[in-house]
């Protein structure tokens, strides 16, 4: 199922909508995070169509994200060059996801340096083995393709990294596609847990490094490191790169680990 039709119901307009295809998407008992952030940055696409691309956005994981919702939206500031947007999900009744998104035009560049290239490039994707075929919550085995992205038989501490595409072409604008797949990978801290328990992420900051990206067959390499785990909690470090090592998207998350 495209998310398309998961989309459809969001036009912009306020008020309570039923996403009739969120099974296909769903992460346990909620919206896989960057399907309902998707829903909450298509809100705001449709609610102001004229925005410049979005470059940075800061996400609430508030309460799990279900069929029944409603939505809000509204302009906190537009100004000459930087637009800022708040969207929210409710459910039940209840706040379950927060946005604030920051659109903003092109400049002339006053400052230029090129993100760093990754560390230990694993090669193009065709050239790793497949990765969680048939395993995981509904949201990858409906969704995505894995392939490994760091050699299986090392140690690699907190890190994890894969290759993730997207299995149907959605016909996704470049920013929609970051935000849908860049929370794709589990969080670094599972490499490090000491027992087995759940994981549940409380928020997710981006900043968006190439609004245009269009990635060789729309494969990225994604990361999440945990930089400190402790008391109960992992911060948590969330890279993208395009096939060709570009990183395309820049972000920290919160993460509570349970058991």
């Amino acid at each position: 199922m495209t998310i398309a039709s998961l989309l459809e119901p969001v036009d912009g307009t306020p008020g309570p909508r039923r996403l009739s295809h969120a099974a296909d998407w769903m992460q346990g008992r909620t919206l896989y995070g960057g399907a309902s952030a998707l829903v909450a940055f298509t809100m705001a696409r449709r609610a102001f169509p004229d925005l410049p691309p979005l470059r940075a956005a800061q996400i609430g994981f508030v309460a799990p994200v279900c069929e029944e919702i409603e939505l809000g939206v509204e302009m906190v500031r537009e100004g000459r060059n930087v637009t800022q947007v708040r969207s929210e999900i409710h459910a039940g009744g209840k706040l379950a996801l927060t946005a604030f998104w920051l659109f903003a035009a092109e400049r002339e560049a006053n400052a230029v340096r090129p993100s760093d290239p990754p560390a230990d490039w694993p090669g193009p994707p065709q050239e790793n083995a497949q990765a969680m075929k048939g395993e995981g919550p509904a949201f990858i085995q409906n969704n995505f393709e894995l392939r490994f992205g760091q050699a299986r038989d090392a140690d690699h501490g907190a890190t994890i990294r894969r290759w993730a595409r997207l299995t149907e072409q959605h016909e996704l604008d470049p920013v929609s596609r970051l935000v849908l797949m860049g929370d794709v990978m589990p969080p670094g801290a599972m490499r490090i847990m000491q027992r087995v328990g759940p994981i549940s992420s409380i928020n997710w900051s981006f900043n968006v490094l190439d609004p245009e990206s269009r990635s060789k067959d729309g494969w990225y390499l994604a990361e999440n490191a945990s930089q400190h785990a402790g008391a109960g909690y992992s911060s948590e470090r969330l890279r993208m790169w395009d096939s060709d090592g570009r990183q395309v998207l820049d972000g920290l998350q919160c993460v509570a680990v349970f058991g």
